[in-house]
């Protein structure tokens, strides 16, 4: 699992990444997680074509939501959140196409909703990368709409 894309173990029921290949999908289903959630939009440079019947086939729910890169919008974080309620029992593994968005939406996730610290959850997202201005704009309007 380490060696998929930009991999990151974030809880026992939460793992993030970017574009994981058909093989490293197999690997996360054999790893124990139920679901795939994919941030990245279907044209993404990356994505793979037959994602979803990959993951259906292989006993793993899939859900898209895609995050246009040049403008999150809270909709997209709100449905976000509440996949990640929905499915908070069972392990869940997100990814986007380098795992830039995904982890901007776990930071805020984990902040907002889990109760994490903001330095924590933070940490865990500059492993990733640091927000360009785009990003940090949603990021200060996403802790300041207080989505609890």
């Amino acid at each position: 699992m380490e060696d998929i894309l930009n991999y990151r173990y974030i809880s026992d029921n939460i793992a993030t990444s970017g574009q994981p290949t058909a093989q490293e999908l197999e690997l996360i289903s054999q790893a124990g997680y139920k679901t795939i959630l994919n941030l990245a939009p279907p044209n993404a440079s990356n994505a793979l074509p037959e994602e979803k019947v990959i993951v259906t086939n292989l006993g793993m729910e899939y859900i898209n939501i895609p995050v246009v890169w040049d403008n999150p919008i809270m909709a997209d974080f709100k449905q976000f959140c509440d996949v990640m309620e929905n499915h908070k029992e069972q392990p869940i593994f997100v990814h986007c196409a380098m795992n830039m968005r995904v982890s901007a939406f776990v930071y805020l996730y984990r902040h907002l909703k889990m109760g994490v610290p903001a330095l924590e959850a933070y940490s865990a997202m500059k492993t990733v990368w640091e927000p360009n201005a785009t990003w940090q704009n949603f990021i200060e309007t996403a802790i300041a709409s207080k989505l609890t």
